[in-house]
């Protein structure tokens, strides 16, 4: 069977193309910027890529067409399968129909922590021999890719709330028949194709909805709109982790939480040490202890698994270091999960090492200034801050002048940016670069400047 995948260059879309791979299909793919690392990952895999979307690209004609959620009507091949009525489905679609189906699936969902949260699932249940398969929405360090399909009965998937493709406005995550769901966290995010957080909280009802009574629903203890989702209606088995009716519970040993007890209904069952920081973290880690043990894998296994995990790239990642000014990379890009970033950052370097931190309000969300008040107060435990605001952004970034308790600078001009954060860094510094795109290389570009 030939498949055909439009958009296929995203983490998600690339991923599937690779489980459909694994499968045995003959798998082809197009999209508008074909450029590694995805475009050579999926070439290694023997993947055929097309630059573009003409569509003779569908001549022959594919037996079925997977389209990705960032094509929209007019679009050429969009257009074209219309027109003459050529199969195709969505991702998500694909995904549960081909694949998920035959799978009992964990799934993560949350604002925030979803990438690094999977990757520690899938990570201590390859720790502990289930070898699963996974799809998730990063590139998992202790796995090298962001996907792959076993022969295992277990599933981990990064549930994303985004919509599936312009014909399946539903959430992506609705397709993916969890057995195990962990809700981490909820916030107003994606404002492009939501209007509310309560659409928001909509959508995770639907997909408890789903979960099968003998199932289970992980869920935080301290999210009140996670609660009034569960509101809403659940049949599942129902266990809150970090807060009052929670089984599990930790005591910092390190207060950048690279070092924590894990308590269970009181009792101390171990200490998870390890090379990851912020109490976003330590949070997560409770959740996958909790649902791991849904599977039989002992908790206190579970913790000695945590020691080996590493962080997905792009979650705190260092990126070098230049005369004693080290360079950090972080996908976040809404208040909350920049103020836990830099909260985290702080931690470990003290109260007497500086921390510039430098955003680019790239998101959707971020673009729109649905949050443009809060931006200042989230950068709060850094000691400085440069604000990327290129003529394209829609909003006045100086706004976040007047609410950060900290000098923040708002810059129009890349390279003039650059220059300025190297005149005002000095050794000693950390430099957190916060974005959840490319930044236009800004990582090798700041660390070559530092190193002259």
């Amino acid at each position: 069977m030939h498949i055909h995948i439009l958009g296929i260059c995203g983490t998600f879309m690339g991923g599937i193309a690779m489980i459909a791979k694994q499968m045995g299909f003959r798998v082809t793919g197009s999209d508008s910027n074909v450029y590694p690392p995805m475009s050579t990952q999926l070439e290694q895999q023997g993947i055929s890529l097309i630059q573009g979307f003409d569509p003779e690209q569908l001549n022959p004609r594919p037996d079925l067409i997977v389209i990705g959620n960032a094509m929209k009507r007019g679009n050429p091949c969009v257009e074209y399968i219309l027109d003459n009525n050529l199969p195709y489905t969505s991702g998500p679609g694909w995904l549960e129909q081909f694949c998920l189906i035959k799978k009992k699936v964990l799934g993560v969902a949350g604002t925030h922590g979803k990438t690094t949260t999977a990757s520690m699932l899938a990570w201590v249940l390859e720790s502990a021999g289930k070898n699963p398969g996974f799809l998730i929405g990063g590139i998992p360090e202790n796995f090298g890719i962001s996907a792959r399909l076993t022969d295992s009965e277990y599933f981990v998937i990064e549930s994303d709330e985004y919509d599936c493709a312009f014909f399946d406005k539903r959430s992506k995550f609705v397709h993916y028949r969890p057995f195990i769901q962990i809700l981490n966290n909820l916030e107003y995010d994606h404002a492009d194709i939501f209007a509310s957080v309560h659409e928001i909280e909509k959508q995770f009802h639907h997909l408890v909805r789903i979960i099968p009574s003998k199932g289970y629903v992980i869920a935080s203890d301290r999210d009140e709109h996670i609660q009034n989702a569960l509101d809403m209606g659940c049949w599942s088995n129902l266990e809150y982790v970090d807060g009052e009716r929670s089984r599990y519970s930790y005591e910092l040993v390190n207060a950048d939480g690279s070092m924590f007890k894990v308590k269970l209904e009181g009792r101390e069952i171990g200490t998870v040490e390890w090379n990851v920081i912020g109490m976003h973290n330590v949070h997560n880690a409770l959740m996958v202890l909790a649902a791991a043990e849904k599977i039989g894998i002992a908790p206190e296994d579970s913790i000695k698994y945590l020691g080996t995990f590493q962080s997905p790239k792009r979650r705190m990642e260092v990126k070098g270091v230049e005369n004693n000014i080290t360079v950090y990379d972080d996908f976040a890009h809404h208040p909350t999960a920049i103020k836990t970033t830099i909260a985290g950052l702080r931690a470990k370097v003290g109260s007497s090492n500086r921390i510039i931190a430098v955003l680019e309000p790239r998101s959707n969300t971020m673009k729109l200034g649905i949050h443009q008040k809060l931006i200042g107060k989230s950068l709060e435990d850094a000691d400085l801050a440069f604000v990327y605001a290129p003529d394209t952004l829609s909003w006045n970034a100086d706004v976040i002048k007047e609410g950060a308790p900290i000098p923040v600078n708002v810059e129009h001009d890349f390279d003039k940016m650059l220059d300025d954060i190297v005149t005002a860094s000095r050794s000693g510094d950390s430099i957190l670069i916060m974005s959840n795109g490319g930044f236009n290389g800004i990582h090798g570009k700041l660390l070559a400047k530092l190193k002259k």
